[in-house]
């Protein structure tokens, strides 16, 4: 196990935390939790061994391999695989060993290194390697230095999960994720058998994946047991025994009864409208145990609500040549809450820049209400703030005539207080950051808010805050996020933008996993477009006929995909089959010398059509994902 006994850490002159003693047993997986500054990030380097205690110690087990996400991507020319591959420190060490004696012709080290390649994996590590990039999103194969700063943090997150580990570190490995990897992921680490310390602020990922939870705050560290549901109802009954917090819990209470009984009035059976009951009502449980959180902050009230605020009619949308997709039609109403799903690439963002203007339709219509202010949030404004100007000075720029002291007091809902307010943002994490340009967006009083992954760097105290905020805003609200609790909380319809369309979708986000997990054609008939009208509504019978049309279409790609499948299993054997033959030391006689380079040439031969039949699988596959809206 991992033992922390009467530890203390500082860095600088503060202190982190001090006499902390907890024991994590092997394979628990653990959530690590804590507001930002806290030591979580501090805790981790401990561990791993890149600094040390002030006071006390941390006992790792001997011979424990620990992996972590690198935070740097090296812009190499080297295929995207062997990067991943490298995760696998042992095997990449055999596999140069085995290059060495092979040049030396060594028989028997030979034998020695070809039976330990076999007992590490060595000859599915390609395989295994494709599934973890496949999983977090890849579809094709390409250098290492042709990727963009989140695709390779994709990739250090897939070289990690490649090493073979004992202790598994991982710090929001979610940042730079979609939901379908998000997703995927969440099953990895549940079968995942060794030790896990998770840093996340997505509340539906920890509670999936941890079964304890370690949180920092004041100075101490308090192990807790069950996920971080557990872990809140616990910390709200231990605050509840403080005076002033548990007045101010009652108040939280009493606040967000009254969204869950407004939305409740006017609640539906429909799948959508109970799964944001459900959702609301949880957020009633979850206030009582974040009433110390350093962000407050609301919409101001809308004096004017055009409706409708925006519609699309038949509208196509691309870059270029490109078509991304096409007739797609909304009508966005004050009150109106709606998330995207489909799969990264698929044209959520593009959905979303249509909607902001930023992009225009290459056909169809779009329309909004005279006067429409929009409030438009995406990764890349982060980058457009100016970096020499502190967040007063930003939004002395919005609002010139404002008082100093009304902004202060504005800017302290988003935990920019004191000096901190006149500090150049160019320092600034991608969090802090993150809060200023919602507090800029929050200010213009929107009337139709459009957020592409706003939760991207915040923590779950700030997560929280907006998403209670958003539960009082009036106005219309357009959602991508990985953040299933947020999604379930906020949006009352979905939109699935996938295949070149983008239309309803009538389940909810659970419906949405069942659909990405199943290839059966009741899940996948979730997703479909509601009429426009009567007259341009297709009936049932041309949508099974479609649907009929286009699994007969993908049927040659199923059946390339399946022959390719039977061809790797089939080389996968004869490779082990090699393997098991020259690992005997007696074929190193020397009347067998002859024996040893056929099987060598063999093997060869086994493993270069291997890495063909793999290709070609990766091929077939993204045509598959091209040509239906199917996860395969």
């Amino acid at each position: 196990m991992l033992n922390i006994s009467d530890l203390s850490l500082r860095r600088g002159p503060r202190r982190l935390f001090e006499k902390a003693s907890f024991a994590l047993h092997a394979g628990w997986k653990v959530g690590l939790t804590g507001g930002n500054g806290t030591g979580k990030s501090s805790l981790f380097a401990m561990i791993r061994g890149e600094i040390g205690p002030d006071v006390g110690e941390a006992s790792v087990p001997s011979g424990w391999v620990i992996a972590h996400v690198a935070q740097e991507t090296p812009a190499v020319n080297r295929a995207a695989i062997e990067y991943v591959l490298d995760g696998d420190e042992e095997l990449r060490q055999i596999e140069a060993e085995l290059e060495q004696a092979e040049a030396q012709e060594d028989g028997h080290r030979l034998g020695d290194l070809h039976g330990q390649f076999a007992a590490v994996g060595g000859y599915e590590a390609r395989s295994r390697a494709a599934r973890l990039m496949h999983g977090l999103g890849f579809r094709d194969e390409r250098p290492v230095k042709e990727y963009s700063g989140g695709w390779r943090m994709r990739l250090n997150l897939a070289r990690a999960l490649m090493c073979r580990s004992d202790l598994l570190l991982l710090d929001e490995p979610t940042n730079h994720l979609d939901l379908d990897a998000v997703i995927w992921l969440e099953d990895w680490l549940r079968a995942y058998p060794g030790t896990l310390i998770l840093i996340s602020h997505d509340r539906d990922f920890l509670d999936a994946v941890v079964g304890q939870v370690l949180h920092i705050e004041r100075g101490g560290v308090t192990l807790y047991r069950g996920n971080y549901s557990a872990f809140e109802r616990q910390r709200a009954q231990r605050l509840a025994r403080q005076g002033a917090a548990g007045e101010k819990q009652q108040r939280e209470i009493e606040h967000m009864r009254g969204f869950v009984e407004r939305f409740r009035a006017k609640a539906t059976k429909a799948r959508q409208a109970r799964s944001r009951l459900k959702a609301l009502e949880r957020l009633e449980e979850i206030a009582p145990a974040h009433v110390d959180s350093p962000f407050h902050f609301e919409f101001p009230e809308l004096a004017h609500l055009p409706d409708p605020l925006l519609q699309l009619e038949a509208v196509s949308a691309g870059y270029g040549a490109h078509r991304v997709f096409e007739g797609a039609a909304i009508t966005l109403r004050p009150g109106q809450r709606v998330g995207l799903l489909g799969h990264n690439g698929a044209g959520k963002s593009t959905f979303i820049k249509v909607l902001a203007g930023e992009l225009a339709p290459q056909s169809g219509q779009r329309r909004e209400a005279r006067g429409l202010r929009i409030g438009y949030f995406a990764q890349h404004q982060l980058e457009q703030l100016d970096p020499e100007a502190g967040p007063l000075r930003h939004m002395k720029r919005i609002d010139p005539e404002a008082r100093e002291q009304s902004l202060r007091d504005y800017l302290g809902g988003f935990a920019f207080r004191g000096d901190r307010v006149n500090e150049a943002v160019a320092p600034f994490s991608g969090g802090e950051k993150a809060r200023l340009v919602l507090a800029m967006l929050v200010y213009r009083k929107p009337q139709l808010l459009l957020l592409d992954e706003p939760t991207n760097h915040l923590d779950l105290e700030m997560r929280l805050a907006l998403n209670m905020a958003l539960q009082g805003f009036k106005g219309a609200v357009v959602l991508i996020s990985h953040d299933r609790h947020l999604l379930r909380s906020v949006v009352e319809e979905l939109y699935l933008v996938d295949g070149g369309r983008a239309e309803p979708f009538e389940g909810d986000v659970d419906a949405y996993r069942q659909w990405l997990e199943s290839g059966s054609e009741p899940a996948r008939a979730a997703p479909r477009a509601k009429a426009i009208s009567a007259a341009t509504a297709p009936s049932k019978k041309s949508q099974r006929r479609e649907a009929a049309a286009r699994r007969q279409a993908t049927q040659p790609l199923r059946k390339r995909l399946r022959r390719l499948e039977t061809i790797m299993e089939r080389l996968d054997k004869e490779a082990a089959h090699i393997d098991r033959q020259l690992a005997k030391p007696a074929l190193y006689t020397g009347e067998h010398t002859d024996r040893v380079n056929e099987l060598s040439l063999r093997r060869a031969e086994v493993h270069k059509e291997r890495d063909e039949a793999e290709a070609r699988w990766f091929e077939a596959a993204e045509a598959l994902e091209s040509a239906e809206p199917e996860r395969v």
